[in-house]
């Protein structure tokens, strides 16, 4: 008796994106992925964002395992790649499978674009169409702008540090944004704006946020405990006791 082949999926991996020209644009290289040789044992092909932009990588990866797919194929489109994105990207997909164990998907990510041997003709390619392009014209007279500063009650820092962006931190970004668009709050609770910083300290109790005007430290935090966050800390005003970790003199270790 064959065993039936498996069911695969890809997905185009991308950093962030809220307006519509560049999902329309992501759209257009599924549909021309669709079209290719290579993609002829693939039966569903998508796109999805690591940081802000819906869908995220996870409601994606949901989305196929909950369609039964046994393998997911991950195409990053990320231009440049910090030395650390495959070690965190790594990380979060596991910490997914063991939150969600029942059918989790086989995931495989593909190598950078840098890394393709198709690169150089790239980069060849686009260095002889930017030979050929028209010059850039002398800037038309700019009309001053103005800038409304955002009242707010509240922001959040998400650490974008080495531990923290090892840890996973571009995810917990993209949740934060996505949930702010999604719960409008900069516009509810007196208004909370959000913010990527460099490091805030606490590296192993990573990846850590850090919430004003209270300045309560959040470690270990994953996109649960974010949830609760905002819904206890952002738009009811109180601390997540059994979250957060205060100041103290003594090394503090994850819960």
């Amino acid at each position: 008796m064959t065993c039936p082949a498996p069911r695969i999926a890809a997905i185009l991996l991308a950093r962030s994106a809220v307006a519509a020209a560049p999902h329309a644009e992501l759209a257009d290289h599924v549909a021309r992925l669709r079209q290719t040789r290579a993609a002829a044992a693939v039966e569903d092909v998508s796109y999805a964002f690591t940081e802000q932009g819906t869908p995220s990588l996870r409601e994606s990866m949901s989305r196929l395992r909950d369609a039964g797919y046994d393998e997911v194929w991950l195409i990053p489109l990320f231009l440049p790649a910090e030395p650390s994105l495959k070690a965190w990207l790594l990380r979060v997909i596991q910490r997914w499978a063991e939150e969600e164990p029942a059918g989790w998907p086989v995931t495989r990510i593909g190598p950078l674009p840098a890394a393709l041997p198709a690169f150089g003709a790239w980069l060849e390619e686009g260095l002889e169409a930017a030979a050929a392009a028209p010059p850039v014209p002398p800037r038309a007279k700019a009309s001053q702008e103005g800038s409304v500063v955002p009242a707010h009650a509240r922001r959040v820092l998400v650490c974008q540090g080495g531990p923290c962006n090892n840890a996973g931190s571009a995810v917990l970004w993209g949740h934060l944004r996505n949930a702010q668009a999604r719960l409008d709050l900069r516009n509810v609770a007196g208004g909370t704006m959000s913010a990527k910083t460099t490091c805030l300290g606490p590296c192993n109790l990573a990846p850590v946020i850090q919430v004003y005007p209270e300045g309560s430290y959040y470690g270990g935090v994953d996109e649960a405990m974010l949830d609760r966050i905002i819904a206890e800390h952002i738009l009811e005003g109180e601390p997540v006791a059994d979250l957060v970790y205060e100041p103290a003199r003594q090394k503090q270790y994850l819960r």
